[in-house]
């Protein structure tokens, strides 16, 4: 079965064992987005996240000139969630969408609460997730301002080839905090 295949994928490697998986996986939900569709959009307050089994999401943000700028790209395996407004039931900032079809597995926030308080392996398993966030995003930042374009180009490259094979140079451009034709220039650099 391919939900036991995919999400027991996911949770055995963080140390979950079976009679733990017997009561996580059921609380998982298979759910498909259409290329362009809406996960969460600004404005709403997000009530589940998702884990990324294929396909590609975006988060973005309108900036003060009514900009769209790639705030974050998701890819298989990756969880798609705005921690502050699951957590804090606070409206998003961002948009969230899927820039190809995507099949995803969806958990509600009362049965993540639910399992996050009586199951340790699972609760560490979602701490890990969060920490390992706030590190990408944190050094993602960071390197925004330290680091040269053609530096943060080559460590998307090598962290997430296929965003960059399969994701418009428009996104991934805005993402690196830089502007299309700047990318241009730098792939043509890498590729000569």
């Amino acid at each position: 079965m391919i939900e036991q295949h995919f999400l027991n994928k996911v949770f055995e490697a963080s140390g979950i064992i079976k009679d733990e998986l017997k009561v996580i996986i059921p609380k998982y939900k298979e759910v498909k987005f259409d290329k362009n569709e809406y996960l969460l959009k600004e404005g709403q307050i997000e009530k589940k996240y998702w884990f990324i089994e294929t396909g590609l999401i975006r988060s973005y943000i309108i900036d003060t000139e009514g900009k769209d700028i790639t705030f974050n790209l998701y890819a298989s395996g990756d969880v798609v969630i705005d921690y502050p407004s699951m957590f804090f039931f606070a409206p998003t900032r961002e948009n969230i969408q899927a820039l190809t079809d995507c099949v995803c597995w969806e958990i509600a926030f009362e049965d993540f609460q639910e399992m996050f308080n009586s199951i340790t392996n699972f609760r560490e398993q979602q701490r890990s997730l969060l920490v390992g966030s706030y590190f990408a995003l944190k050094q993602h930042s960071i390197s925004l301002i330290a680091d040269e374009a053609k530096i943060r180009y080559l460590r998307l490259l090598k962290e997430k080839p296929q965003i960059i094979q399969n994701v418009s140079l428009k996104h991934i451009a805005t993402f690196l905090g830089i502007t299309d034709t700047s990318l241009s220039r730098i792939r043509k650099e890498i590729s000569s």
